[in-house]
């Protein structure tokens, strides 16, 4: 700014000489000259401060332009924080806790330790949390008034339940007490072939395992979770069975 305002005062003082050479033209032929002269100077300083005008009305736009931006990102950064997720999804690892190795016909195989064979046989899958983004593309008319929180919450239970029954499978019969033994055989009576290599609960193992109600709401929660593809249901035999996909 102050290229203009040195090119303004300079302006200033030119047309207040060109009012004293006007005040003495009348009388000095010389002095209409220098009056012409003056008036060529200052047409000149005049496309200048032009000029500069056009330069610093292009750079006031260039610094609302990135004043914009600037509150734009500031929103931006205020938005994520007030939304990050209580939950946050976990990556899963491998269980089998060997690291791969190419074999002489370029086969790719894992090498288990014993404690890994262990870890593989006693491993227990889970469902992941749910994302902010999958749970705002649930319909709201599936979602009612279940918020985010309260959703990955029976995630969490659904898991607390799947993890106890499959402790108890887990372990040999004769380890058990009578009360477990009976549970682990019902387990047992509720598996298919379509249940083999996958985890499942049914109603009962909710009920035991954790503090959910089979009811209305806990219906909701279930297909917000089918939506999501977390879980499928599975029936046969009286039994519905809901398997983690």
């Amino acid at each position: 700014m102050s290229g203009l305002e040195d090119i303004s005062l300079h302006i200033q003082e030119r047309i207040s000489s060109l009012y004293r050479t006007l005040e003495l033209s009348g009388v000095e032929l010389p002095q209409r000259k220098k009056l012409g002269q003056e008036f060529v100077a200052l047409e000149k300083l005049l496309e200048e401060f032009e000029k500069c005008v056009g330069r610093q009305r292009e750079r006031l736009k260039q610094l609302k332009e990135l004043e914009e931006s600037f509150q734009k990102n500031l929103q931006d950064v205020q938005h994520i924080k007030e939304n990050v997720p209580v939950h946050m999804p976990k990556k899963k690892c491998p269980a089998n806790g060997g690291e791969p190795v190419v074999t002489q016909n370029n086969d790719v195989q894992p090498v288990l330790s014993e404690n890994a064979k262990k870890t593989t046989k006693s491993f227990v899958r889970e469902m992941e949390v749910i994302t902010m983004q999958e749970f705002e593309s649930i319909p709201q008319y599936m979602k009612g008034r279940v918020s985010y929180d309260q959703l990955n919450a029976a995630v969490q239970s659904l898991n607390a339940a799947v993890s106890a029954k499959y402790k108890i499978l887990h372990q040999s019969a004769k380890s058990l007490n009578n009360q477990t033994r009976k549970q682990r055989q019902r387990f047992k009576d509720q598996e298919t072939k379509e249940t083999k290599g996958h985890f499942f609960v049914v109603e009962d193992d909710i009920r035991e395992f954790t503090r959910m109600k089979a009811d209305k709401r806990f219906q909701g929660i279930l297909n917000m979770l089918r939506h999501s593809q977390r879980l499928r249901e599975l029936r046969g035999g009286g039994v519905v069975r809901y398997v983690l996909v």
